[in-house]
Order: structure tokens, then C-alpha cells, then sequence
């Protein structure tokens, strides 16, 4: 029998270990950043009951669902006739109770439910952890990937609302990223609805405008007429979605064509947004009004965020809006939340093509100890252990027999910057010869002399005690 190839589904990747020390730089700075604001840490399953996700992200999201098959024989209470049928949408519930979580959002509701007598409101978390969608893999869009979450429920403040664009400017900034905070609000879509004068179709209306960036102003059209959209009403949203000029200029066109109430709300939501945010702009990080922002998630009520590279080419890398009663489909009404979510696995392919990570966002070990003989060797795991003390990381090369280019070839690949070498004449000194890997400098020195060079302090901690 021949050997299977191995490999891994079409939209996930492995990372290694520099790949995964990138990703954890651009995590840490997002959950010190979540911190600051107050928020907490919060992990929930990696599968939920279908019945938590299906019907919370709109007819689109509910496709994308990878569902997990019930555990022993799973066709044992699927009915013959529809199997024989290939009904598999209506089969599916016999077959199925869980499914992978397509986000963060949904189980954070589902636990605010579960857990309301626990919890202070207004409740700020923060969650960082995998999500799938069956979706098809191209540039930026995987299977598996992570989202780096905030929401706070509980309370309806723009307040709220406005301290996350400050979080997402304070992350993009440390990240040295040149973006664009898009902001739009779904009372502003429900406005254009009523200013066409179609109510019945708002889902459908948002779900065609959600999809501009990808099927352009014609693709739109069709689809609007597809869904039963007039001409005169597709003219309409057009004309709306065209208005240019900047936000004030973009309000006060659509205060003139507003007469209905949830529009009007919608201006004034966004005009007091930005007003709460006026500082936040700057040469790195600009703020606009998108009318043509929709965010296709259905749960969304407010405020809808996304932020966009100006150097690449990448899609959203956040998206994120206001729910004013998610958890009311679970039991708990009148609930109002805003929450955004990192793609970290775009953010990590910007930053990869614009070459951004710094130096410091690899953990390489720093000292390699190069010992040759037995007695060498326990000196280096003393040694060792002092450096770690001090936050230093080091390692010593395990095998006495191999040889010394072997074991210098051994730090140059894995970017090791020095060796400290131990053999009789260090263990005499009780120093080690400390070598410089790029530049072939030697220098014989005190382990205390090695902690002071590498950390810019002295550190002796004396193991014998």
C-alpha cells in the first residue's frame, strides 16, 4: 500500500515558529489594548448547538456554517424518504445538533444569557480565539481564522460606541499601519429604505449594498431587480449611495432627502458619533462616512465599522457594529451591545507584505551554550538558569559528541546571535567565551558580564542559596 501524501483543508495553514511569534506580537498589542479600556477575557467552545447560530447571521451566513455530524451512527434517526431524496437541507436537523462557531459575537450573547446573574453590566469582554466558515478560500479569506473581539453590553452610550474607534486607531497606530476607520449606521440603511419607500425588503436591500465591492454598481442593480426592487427605487438607492463630499457635507444632503424617523435617528446617531471622535484622525489613521457601508451580518441595529489597509489590498481587516437586542433571541430583551472584531490573520499578511513586524516580534533564543565536556555542561545549566532569571532566552546544545561547526551551524540557522562556549579553560575561570554569530567576535567574560552586555544591567543570582 502506498503512502498517503499528507497535507491539510483547502483554506486553513500551519504556522511555525517564527510565523506564530508575528501572530502573538499582533495579539499582544491588541489584548494590552482591549485592557486599557477595561475589557475582560472571555473563551467559550469551539462548537455550539446549531440551533445558537442558525438564523443569527442572515441566509448567506447560515450556508457558511460547517455543521458536525452527531457522534456513532449518525443516519440512525434521519428519515429514509428525504435521505432517498437528497433533501439535505431538511435532513439536516437529524443528523446534526452542533456546528463550529462562525463567530465570536453569537456565543458571547449566548453566554451573557447564561450567565446574567453573574455578571456586572455594562459587561466588557474581550475574546481571541478560531472561528471556520465554509467559504471559498482566495487572497486574505481562509476557512480557520482568529478573531480578536471586544464587545460591551448592556448599555446603549455612544460613549461606547466611540471608545471603539479610539481602540481601533490605538492598535493600528501601534502596528504602524496606515488605515481607514469606515463608518456607517444601519438606521442610516433603514433610512434609504424608507426614503424608496420599501419596508418589506430592508434585509434584502442591505444584503445587495453589502455586496458593492465585489459585483460593483451593476452587479448591485441586477441583484435588486432580481430581488423585486423597482427602477425608480434602484435610481433611488443609487442616487443615495453616490453622494460624495465629507461627513458633514454627506449629512446635510441626506437631512434633505430624510423625512422618515428611523433616518433621522440614523444622522444624528452618526453626527454625535463623530463628534466624540474628532481627535482621532491623524496622518496614519483617517476616519470616513461610507454610505455604502452595510456590513451583511443581520443582528447589526447602530454604529457598523470596518477598517481597510491604504497600502494593500485586502478586504476589511476589522469589522464590528452595534446589536441593540441579540441576546432577546435567547431570552434576555432590550439587551443593547457594540462590539468589533480583528481579522488578525489579514492584519498578519499586511503587516508580512508591507515588511513591518520589528525585530522584537521574534522570540529567537539569544545564547546558544556550546559545551564540551560533561563538567562544561552542568556549568551551562547553572548558567542558563541565571539567564533565564534575568528574562533571557537561551538554550544549550544537547549532544557533546556532535561537532563544533555542527553545533555553530545549529545557532546560525535558527538565528541564534551568540554562543556562549564552555570547555576546560572557561571551567577554570568560571567564564565562558561569549561569540558574536554575525560578526565572529570572541570575548571571554563572566556570567554576570554576559547579563550585563545582553540586558544593559548587572543581574548575579546566586543559585546556591
Amino acid at each position: 500500500m502506498s503512502k498517503q501524501k499528507p497535507g491539510i483543508p483547502k483554506g486553513t495553514r500551519d504556522f511555525g515558529p517564527e510565523e506564530v511569534a508575528k501572530r502573538n506580537y499582533i495579539i499582544d498589542i491588541i489584548r494590552h489594548t482591549y485592557a486599557l479600556y477595561g475589557y475582560q477575557p472571555l473563551e467559550t467552545p469551539v462548537m455550539e448547538n446549531l440551533s445558537t447560530l442558525m438564523g443569527k447571521y442572515g441566509e448567506e451566513g447560515d450556508k457558511l456554517l460547517f455543521k458536525i455530524l452527531n457522534s456513532g451512527d449518525f443516519l440512525k434517526d434521519a428519515d429514509a424518504q428525504l435521505l432517498a431524496d437528497k433533501q439535505s437541507n431538511k435532513v439536516l436537523t437529524s443528523l446534526s445538533e452542533k456546528g463550529l462557531r462562525y463567530d465570536l459575537t453569537v456565543p458571547f450573547a449566548r453566554y451573557v444569557v447564561m450567565h446574567q446573574n453573574e455578571i456586572t453590566f455594562p459587561f466588557k469582554r474581550y475574546q481571541i480565539q478560531p472561528v471556520w466558515r465554509a467559504d471559498r478560500p482566495q487572497k486574505g479569506r481562509y476557512r480557520e481564522f482568529y478573531q480578536c473581539d471586544a464587545d460591551v453590553i448592556g448599555s446603549n452610550s455612544l460613549l461606547l460606541d466611540a471608545e471603539m474607534v479610539m481602540m481601533i486607531a490605538d492598535v493600528f497606530t501601534k502596528l504602524g499601519l496606515r488605515v481607514t476607520i469606515r463608518l456607517n449606521n444601519r438606521k442610516v440603511l433603514d433610512g434609504l429604505n424608507e426614503y424608496i419607500g420599501e419596508t418589506e425588503k430592508n434585509v434584502a436591500l442591505i444584503t445587495a449594498i453589502d455586496k458593492l465591492d465585489k459585483i460593483g454598481a451593476d452587479g448591485v442593480q441586477n441583484e435588486l431587480r432580481e430581488k423585486g426592487f423597482s427602477e425608480e427605487q434602484i435610481e433611488k438607492t443609487l442616487h443615495i449611495l453616490n453622494i460624495s463630499g465629507n461627513t458633514s457635507q454627506k449629512m446635510q444632503s441626506l437631512e434633505k432627502l430624510f423625512t422618515g424617523e428611523q433616518g433621522k435617528k440614523g444622522i444624528s446617531e452618526i453626527q454625535e458619533l463623530f463628534s466624540k471622535i474628532a481627535h482621532v484622525a491623524s496622518s496614519t489613521i483617517q476616519v470616513a462616512f461610507d454610505l455604502t457601508l452595510a456590513r451583511g451580518l443581520s443582528y447589526y441595529t447602530g454604529t457598523i465599522y470596518e477598517v481597510v489597509s491604504n497600502d494593500v489590498q485586502m478586504g476589511s481587516i476589522l469589522g464590528g457594529g452595534r446589536y441593540d437586542d441579540l441576546t432577546g433571541i435567547f431570552g434576555l430583551p432590550n439587551m443593547s451591545g457594540v462590539g468589533i472584531s480583528f481579522g488578525l490573520d489579514r492584519i498578519y499578511d499586511v503587516l508580512t507584505e508591507l515588511n513591518r513586524f520589528p525585530a522584537s516580534a521574534s522570540t529567537h533564543t539569544q545564547v546558544l551554550f556550546v559545551a564540551f565536556d560533561a563538567d562544561a555542561e552542568s556549568a551551562a545549566l547553572q548558567y542558563a538558569q541565571q539567564l533565564r532569571e534575568m528574562d533571557i532566552r537561551c538554550e544549550i546544545y544537547p549532544d557533546l559528541q556532535a561537532k563544533t561547526a555542527k553545533k555553530f551551524k545549529y545557532a546560525d540557522d535558527k538565528q541564534i546571535p551568540y554562543c556562549a562556549i564552555i570547555g576546560s579553560n572557561e571551567l577554570v575561570e568560571q567564564k565562558v567565551m561569549l561569540k558574536n554569530m554575525q560578526s565572529g567576535e570572541q570575548e571571554l567574560l563572566s556570567i554576570e558580564e554576559v547579563i550585563q552586555q545582553l540586558t544593559g544591567r548587572s543581574g548575579f543570582v546566586d543559585l546556591s542559596e
